[in-house]
């Protein structure tokens, strides 16, 4: 949906595109003098790093490099958080932000093109998210960090945290996807209902012909699915072309070449979800030795609130703390950026601030 709309940009009539194409310029210049990093104790690095055997893009930024570091998982897969660095200014004056694109995505996949990504495999992608976070930590001489993960990176983030409580010293899921083994068939009956509703046959039969079970789908049927629940829900699609669209149009950090590979990055990192259909989150554990918390958008319909909550009801952990994000369905944290970092200041940060060693 996103590409068909850059597409449709590029090929406006010349004069049309020259204007869109220098409001962009003006708004990106605005924008980066906006991400500037002055500060004396700040720290703003981009760029390449080895991981896992390939070039990955990482940047860690932040106002004060004493502050907490928050090690960010991307979603999609493929979707790139490195996009909203603009919307997520105001965050890096109480954290430092680690975001990577993940091998298959943003950057890195421009980096070396689909032929470059070696093995693209949930497995492979984990034990990425493992080695960025100990760059994180020596980078930044900090023994814990904040694990934040987002929409499909929250299916790493469940078991990052799980696994292992000695690199992280909370756990922050917002979009949280919940893998139930294919039990919970709720959210596909509430796409059903919602198409069914507005009249959309053709949608209609496109669902039921993927059927309930994500154990036998495709990458594809996955994809679509999650196209079409996107379509069918008016908050979410507004949220996608004002949120989402317009962060990557205007990202200072993206030029017109790194979106298409946003584009081509997404369309690659389908396959990884092989490795996830028949997850089931509440068989693996839902013990944590770190504080838990979820931030969760109040009409989430792609990742489900109830589901979330519900899963967050089980969860036994040493803090554990579940807030709604007003008005807000997916992308939430990126729709309300103001509002989710007043939930890291006030249930996240007195739980972490001033334990980066051992005793976080």
């Amino acid at each position: 949906m996103i590409a068909a709309a850059a597409i449709t940009v590029l090929a406006t009539p010349t004069a049309a595109l020259l204007t869109l194409l220098t409001h962009r310029a003006l708004r990106r210049a605005q924008a980066a003098k906006t991400l500037r990093i002055d500060s004396p104790h700040g720290i703003d690095e981009q760029g390449f790093v080895r991981i896992g055997g390939i070039d990955q893009w990482i940047s860690v930024r932040g106002e004060d490099r004493t502050n907490p570091v928050l090690v960010e998982i991307h979603g999609g897969p493929g979707a790139a958080n490195s996009v909203y660095t603009a919307r997520t200014r105001s965050w890096e004056r109480h954290f430092t932000i680690v975001r990577w694109d993940m091998r298959g995505a943003g950057k890195t996949f421009g980096r070396g093109g689909p032929e470059g990504q070696g093995e693209a495999t949930f497995e492979r992608l984990y034990e990425d998210a493992l080695e960025v976070t100990r760059y994180a930590r020596d980078l930044l001489r900090a023994e814990r960090v904040i694990l934040l993960a987002n929409s499909y990176g929250s299916v790493f983030g469940l078991r990052l945290a799980r696994n292992h409580p000695e690199l992280y010293s909370a756990y922050v899921g917002t979009d949280q996807n919940i893998h139930t083994g294919g039990r919970d068939t709720s959210a596909h009956d509430a796409l059903r209902e919602r198409l069914r509703t507005a009249g959309k046959a053709k949608r209609l039969a496109q669902v039921e012909a993927i059927g309930a079970d994500p154990h036998a789908w495709t990458p594809q049927q996955r994809a679509t699915y999650a196209k079409l629940s996107a379509q069918s829900d008016p908050l979410t699609l507004a949220t996608l072309k004002k949120v989402v669209m317009c962060s990557m149009w205007l990202s200072p950090l993206h030029s017109l070449r790194d979106l298409r590979d946003y584009f081509r990055g997404q369309s690659f990192s389908e396959r990884i979800t092989e490795g996830t259909a028949g997850l089931d989150d509440r068989a693996d554990g839902t013990r944590f030795e770190i504080p838990f918390f979820l931030f969760q958008g109040e009409h989430d319909v792609l990742t489900p609130t109830a589901s979330a909550k519900a899963f967050f009801d089980e969860v036994e952990a040493p803090v554990k703390r579940f807030a709604l994000i007003e008005d807000c369905s997916h992308f939430a944290s990126f729709a309300r950026p103001d509002r989710f970092l007043e939930l890291l200041q006030t249930h996240v940060r007195p739980v972490v601030a001033g334990k980066r060693g051992a005793d976080a």
